[in-house]
């Protein structure tokens, strides 16, 4: 399989995303569907999570064992260790910083009959999301991270030659990034917020985009610290907005119908991983 073609492939393995983006375009979602689609949104973060944190650390055990074996360094055992707690830190506290700054400049009234005073919203795309968007937003670049981590895997894959490994890879991630489009809808559905097309498409090349990125990186380079950083980084993201779908499940009510659309959601993650171990990879 020629270059080309690995990437080619690591690029439809991303863009799989897009399958399930259009259920965003649901018009006036039912109140028992919006708790559903949420649910099924957590259940797919939280498979993600444990994901990205069982691969995270795999690398730091393995170091670990290493140094207390002998055959090691601990220099390397703490730089992979100190690189995922980082990563960790970073992927949940910006984005918990980041929407705290963005809360405190939403318009502000003025006391009395005075007119009504406004804080300017920052320039660009994200200073005039509202806070569905900018959640949703918030999952794709969790995702996108993840995502990276994968297009890496498959990358370095192929750049050592195991090219039937790149293959399943690829295939196992497109499933993955099918189900994932779905964990960018709940938030959206759960508001009622029909997003236009275009935002859609920016959140499905920030979610699957990387996944080809990943692919031309990990062929050019083979490195397990930059590897542990975007696992971590991508952790520290999802496990912020697992927290907040879990609020805005709470909220919607519902409570046995949430828990069933956690179950599908978990159950499809774990389905799409189990295809990728039976297939040897």
């Amino acid at each position: 399989m020629s270059t080309p073609e690995i990437l080619l492939l690591g690029a439809i393995a991303g863009l799989t995303i897009f399958l399930g983006l259009p259920v965003a375009r649901l018009r006036r979602p039912a109140p028992r569907l919006k708790s559903f689609l949420n649910a099924v949104s957590v259940g797919i973060l939280v498979f993600l999570l444990w994901d990205v944190l069982s691969k995270a650390v795999d690398p730091v055990d393995i170091a670990l064992l290493r140094a207390t074996a002998g055959t090691g360094s601990w220099a390397r055992f703490a730089l992979l260790a100190g690189t995922m707690g980082a990563g960790l830190a970073a992927g949940l506290m910006t984005l918990v910083y980041y929407d705290r700054f963005q809360s405190s400049r939403r318009p502000l009234k003025a006391v009395g009959a005075a007119p009504a005073l406004a804080v300017p919203a920052p320039a660009g795309l994200v200073g005039r999301l509202d806070a569905a968007e900018r959640l949703a937003l918030f999952i794709a670049l969790g995702i996108g991270l993840h995502n990276f981590a994968e297009g890496l895997a498959i990358g370095q894959s192929a750049a050592k030659g195991e090219l039937q490994l790149a293959t399943v890879l690829i295939v196992g991630f497109a499933l993955h990034n099918a189900t994932e489009g779905f964990g960018i809808c709940g938030p959206l559905a759960a508001e009622g917020r029909r997003p236009t097309w275009a935002f859609l498409l920016v959140m499905g090349l920030i979610g699957g985009g990387p996944t080809f990125v990943g692919t031309v990186v990990g062929q050019a380079v083979v490195n397990e610290v930059l590897f542990t950083a975007f696992l971590s980084l991508a952790a520290g993201s999802i496990l912020y907005v697992v927290i907040e779908l879990l609020g805005v499940a709470r909220k919607l009510g519902y409570r046995e119908l949430a828990m069933w659309g956690i179950l599908l959601g978990l159950a499809s993650g774990f389905a799409t991983d189990m295809i990728l171990t039976a297939a040897g990879a």
